[in-house]
């Protein structure tokens, strides 16, 4: 068994995006921008959103928070992101979520500029990905590519099970994973038996948010398991693999904490730099 290092490789990513600004400010260039906007004041999105401007400032990319209040109405919110779209400073904006529940999220996503949706949730750049042309692909699903390609994972022609099927993490990816020439099954709340098809595959990616669900049951021997989940119980981060049971079993693993979550944040700053020089090349 090995562990997937997500720290290393995202410290990796960070370090290449810090010498490219570097570069930038001795030129005297603009340098990238990341919006970010906060309604709210759930724990874990400032939790995520601080951890996004630490990340910002490690590398060079100017970050600014719009933060707004839980009870401002969808219209505001919406009005705030169309005042960023014409902001030519701005090259990357992200609306945190989730929203408060009387704000539909599908709405405002819908109103970012795709050139700026550094998310890759905006339905233009759903749809670039799904008929394989340049767009954003959402942070999580990003990462996880990232980790398989920087370990030598073979994508071609091997089995995948997405366990998930979420429009962050589990669909993405499943898309992703079938661009790469992977036969992909995702299995979901409804699916019956699922170590049936688990205990089959090469490779098993789980992102549902339930702690420790993939269990020995599950798995078999020499497969690659990603773990997207991220649970806090009894004080400790856990994913959705119960690592202890099943990690001696494994050929590859992501660790959680220092797994797939560090390359979330790093995907974002890739994908904040592809706007900004998107942006320079236009204008």
């Amino acid at each position: 068994m090995q562990n997937i290092d997500g720290k290393k490789c995202a410290l990796e990513l960070e370090q290449s995006l810090a010498e490219k600004i570097s570069l930038l400010k001795e030129s005297q260039a603009r340098l990238p921008m990341l919006t970010v906007i906060l309604v709210g004041e759930d724990p874990a999105s400032m939790s995520y959103v601080g951890g996004k401007e630490k990340a910002c400032t490690r590398v060079g990319i100017l970050s600014k928070v719009i933060r707004m209040d839980a009870s401002v109405n969808e219209a505001d919110v919406i009005a705030q992101v169309a005042s960023l779209n014409e902001d030519p400073l701005v090259d990357g904006i992200l609306v945190q979520l989730p929203l408060p529940k009387h704000i539909n999220s599908t709405h405002v996503i819908a109103t970012i500029d795709p050139a700026k949706d550094v998310d890759g949730l905006h339905p233009v750049n759903v749809a670039r990905l799904y008929d394989k042309q340049p767009g954003f692909v959402p942070c999580t699903p990003k990462g996880i590519m990232t980790l398989l390609k920087k370990y030598d994972v073979s994508l071609v022609g091997k089995k995948v099970v997405v366990v998930g099927r979420s429009a962050l993490v589990g669909r993405p990816v499943a898309q992703l994973l079938l661009n790469q020439n992977a036969t992909v099954t995702v299995c979901h709340s409804k699916t019956v038996d699922i170590p049936h098809h688990t205990k089959d595959a090469d490779i098993i990616v789980v992102a549902i948010g339930k702690a420790k669900f993939l269990s020995a049951e599950y798995v078999s021997s020499n497969q690659v398991i990603i773990d997207v989940g991220i649970t806090r119980v009894d004080g400790k981060l856990v994913g959705d693999v119960d690592y202890e049971a099943v990690k001696d079993s494994c050929a590859l693993i992501t660790p959680v904490p220092g797994g797939v979550g560090p390359m979330t944040i790093s995907s974002l700053l890739e994908n904040t730099m592809e706007a900004y020089l998107n942006h320079t090349q236009e204008n």
